[in-house]
Formats: C-alpha cells, sequence, structure tokens
C-alpha cells in the first residue's frame, strides 16, 4: 500500500473538509483518506495514482499539488 500526501488549497470549514474527503473515496484503489484542515493536507493510502487524486480534487472545486 503506498500513501500519498496532497496539498489541499480552497477548504476553509469542516463541509470543504467532508468534500474533499468524500471526492477521493469515490477514487478506485483508494483505501483510506485523513484531510486535516488546518495543514490543508490530505494524506491517502492506497494504489490509487496520484494524477488521478489531484485531478478529482480539482474537479470538485479545490486546489490540489502532490507534497509527497
Amino acid at each position: 500500500m503506498h500513501e500519498t500526501t496532497l496539498q489541499i488549497s480552497g477548504m476553509t470549514c469542516n463541509h470543504c473538509v467532508m468534500s474533499v474527503t468524500k471526492t477521493l473515496q469515490k477514487i478506485p484503489g483508494v483505501d483510506n483518506v485523513q484531510v486535516d484542515l488546518s495543514k490543508g493536507e490530505a494524506v491517502v493510502r492506497g494504489n490509487a495514482p496520484a494524477e488521478a487524486m489531484v485531478a478529482a480534487v480539482k474537479a470538485a472545486g479545490y486546489g490540489a499539488e502532490v507534497k509527497s
């Protein structure tokens, strides 16, 4: 299993956290998602491609880039 940290911009509240979490959970290969509003990060565990995660978060209206 792989762990990817995404830097997420545009989150302002817990509703945003839930939206990003649900968006990432829908991606095939994602096993676990932890979104931290204060850090502006999402830690994703699984085998989904990072490019798919970034594209999905951007499609949901937030900024995203791979941090690690």
